[in-house]
């Protein structure tokens, strides 16, 4: 069979890497070994790969990457047809399109800021509530309800002035941009009730994470541990918001029908 436009296994990796850094060989042909991809193959039997073959790679990392699906769904859809690389990226710019258009219809949106809110130097430290309208635009005075309502974590120096732990910052980001359409903290204190409730749930269901031996001893923990426990817990809460998600919609489309599409 001529290879005129097919891609070696090492070509393909070394193609999509930059976009994909994780991508290796041995992934690759997991993902041939789980019946995700099907590779035309030389008489020698070297995997030899075709634009369709790339395209579908790359749709099926995307999923992975973007919307945390697992490689059984992805099957599921690849074999509907449900799914290519050009339907997702399309659906990416128009949902970029139309927050665009949202922010130039004037509904509420933040200003950048000037400080990185993920930068070790701001989330590993506790920041005096004073500084708030300096780093994140926001009042003194809503900082101090969200603290109330029990949404942030707030401490007292032994001057005794109010510190804002420094993870919180980027959740008094999102509250600020809630307040702006009416949901304010007295509204979002059921929202630390029902995490209060909900986290039981995932300390039970991480129970098989979190490395410990019988009798509740625990066991030395390794980077590969951290790693498994992270991406269990980021998966169950993206898929519980995702329940969440769909019941709020159904009811808000009960309750407005004809408003969203």
């Amino acid at each position: 069979m001529p290879d005129a436009g097919y891609l070696t296994i090492g070509k393909v990796v070394a193609k999509l890497q930059p976009q994909y850094p994780e991508l290796s060989v041995s992934k690759v042909r997991y993902l041939e070994d789980e019946g995700l991809l099907n590779p035309s193959r030389t008489p020698g039997g070297y995997r030899l790969y075709s634009q369709h073959d790339v395209n579908q790679l790359e749709t099926i990392l995307y999923l992975q990457k973007n919307r945390f699906m697992p490689l059984q769904v992805i099957k599921e859809q690849l074999k509907k047809g449900d799914v290519t690389l050009q339907s997702l990226l399309a659906e990416e710019q128009a949902k970029s399109a139309r927050k665009s258009q949202a922010s130039d219809s004037g509904e509420p949106g933040l200003e950048p800021l000037p400080v990185d809110l993920d930068s070790q130097e701001i989330t590993g430290k506790f920041h005096p509530i004073n500084r708030m309208p300096e780093l994140l635009g926001v009042s003194v005075s809503f900082v101090r309800q969200l603290s109330e309502a029990g949404v942030i974590n707030t401490r007292t120096s032994p001057h005794g002035r109010l510190l804002v732990d420094g993870r919180d910052l980027q959740l008094i980001r999102t509250c600020e941009e809630l307040r702006r359409y009416g949901i304010g903290p007295k509204n979002l204190r059921q929202y630390v009730l029902a995490a209060n409730r909900e986290s039981g749930m995932f300390e039970q269901a991480l129970v098989v994470y979190s490395n410990k031996k019988t009798g509740g001893v625990d066991s030395e923990v390794t980077d590969a541990d951290r790693e498994k426990f992270s991406n269990a817990l980021t998966r169950m809460l993206s898929l519980t918001n995702a329940v969440r998600d769909s019941l709020i919609r159904r009811r808000i489309n009960d309750s407005f029908k004809g408003m969203e599409d």
